[in-house]
C-alpha cells in the first residue's frame, strides 16, 4: 500500500454504484509498480451530485478521474474541453486535470477495440449485434462501425431514442448505416440469426444480477463469438451460455484493463503495466 503524504496525486472514480469496481486494485497496483506517487479511490455519486462532485475534485486539484455509469454522457458539459475521439462520441469516461482545465477522453473505445483485437477478433466487414444505447455502447459502436462492421442496435423499447441516435451520430460522422431494434426476443433471434459477433454493452449481468442475461440461451450459436463487457462476475450468465453452445467468448476484464491502462497513460505520461493490471483486476474478484 502506498504511504499517503501531502504530495500524493488523487485519481478517482465517479459512479453510481461503485462498490462492484476492481478499478481501485488495478490502479494502485499500478502506481506501486511504476513507483508513483498516486491513489485512486472509487465515490459512489448519484446523478443529482455529480456537478458538485466533478466542481470538488477541481478544487481539490486531483490529477484525474474514471467516469462509469450512469455519468459518461452527462458529465460532459462539466467539463472544459473534449479530445475529438470523445467529441465524435459523445461519451467520456476518463478525465485529466490540466492546471484546474478538466479534459476529457474516451478510453472505451481504444479499451474494447486493443481487447478485441488481442483476442484475434476484426470486425471489417463482420454482422455485429450491440446490446445497449448508453455511454459503452456509444463508444464500442463508433469504434466498431469505424472498423467496417455491419452494426446493428438493440435496446429496450424505453430508451429506443438513445440507440436511434448513436445511428444517427455513425451515420453523419462515418456515412455508414446502423440498424435499430427493439429489445423483443423476436427482433432479437432475427438479428442474431445473422451475427458474427454479439457484444452486452450493458450492465445487465453485472454482481450482485449474474444470474440475468438479455439473450435467450437458445440464440446462441456456436459458430458466433461473443464478448461481454461486465467483468464483475468474471463469467456472466450470458458468457457461460455462449460458452456451452460451443461460441468463442471474451469477457469484460480485458477490455477493463485496457480502458485502464490508457487511462493510466494520460495522467501519468508513464507507459502502463497493463498485464499487471488485468492481474491485479482478476486477483481482486477472485477475492471478493
Amino acid at each position: 500500500m502506498t504511504e499517503v503524504s501531502g504530495k500524493t496525486r488523487v485519481c478517482a472514480l465517479l459512479g453510481d454504484p461503485v462498490e462492484h469496481t476492481v478499478s481501485p486494485a488495478m490502479h494502485n497496483a499500478a502506481f506501486a509498480a511504476t513507483g508513483l506517487d498516486f491513489i485512486y479511490v472509487p465515490f459512489r455519486v448519484y446523478p443529482e451530485g455529480l456537478a458538485a462532485a466533478v466542481a470538488g475534485l477541481r478544487a481539490l486539484n486531483a490529477r484525474g478521474f474514471n467516469v462509469t455509469i450512469p455519468h459518461k454522457v452527462s458529465v460532459i458539459p462539466l467539463l472544459d474541453s473534449l479530445d475529438s475521439l470523445a467529441e465524435k462520441i459523445g461519451a467520456v469516461n476518463t478525465v485529466f486535470n490540466e492546471g484546474g482545465q478538466l479534459l476529457g477522453f474516451n478510453t472505451d473505445a481504444a479499451g474494447f477495440l486493443r481487447a478485441a483485437l488481442e483476442a484475434g477478433i476484426e470486425s471489417e466487414g463482420r454482422r455485429v449485434v450491440v446490446l445497449g444505447a448508453g455511454g459503452a455502447s456509444r463508444a464500442i459502436s463508433y469504434i466498431l462501425a469505424d472498423r467496417g462492421a455491419e452494426l446493428t442496435i438493440v435496446n429496450r423499447l424505453q430508451e429506443l431514442d438513445w440507440a436511434e441516435d448513436i445511428a444517427r451520430l455513425i451515420e453523419d460522422e462515418l456515412g455508414r448505416p446502423v440498424r435499430v431494434l427493439e429489445l423483443r426476443d423476436e427482433l432479437l433471434a432475427e438479428a442474431l440469426a445473422e451475427a458474427d459477433l454479439l457484444v452486452n454493452a450493458t450492465s445487465v449481468g453485472m454482481s450482485p444480477g449474474g444470474d440475468k442475461s438479455l439473450v435467450p440461451a437458445i440464440l446462441l450459436r456456436k459458430n458466433m463469438t461473443v464478448i461481454d463487457i461486465v467483468y464483475n462476475p468474471i463469467e456472466t450468465r450470458l458468457l457461460r451460455e455462449a460458452g456451452a453452445t460451443g461460441a468463442r467468448t471474451v469477457g469484460g476484464i480485458d477490455m477493463l484493463a485496457w480502458q485502464g491502462a490508457l487511462a493510466f497513460e494520460k495522467w501519468t505520461g508513464r507507459t502502463a503495466p497493463v498485464d499487471l493490471m488485468r492481474r491485479a483486476a482478476v486477483a481482486a474478484l477472485e477475492g471478493a
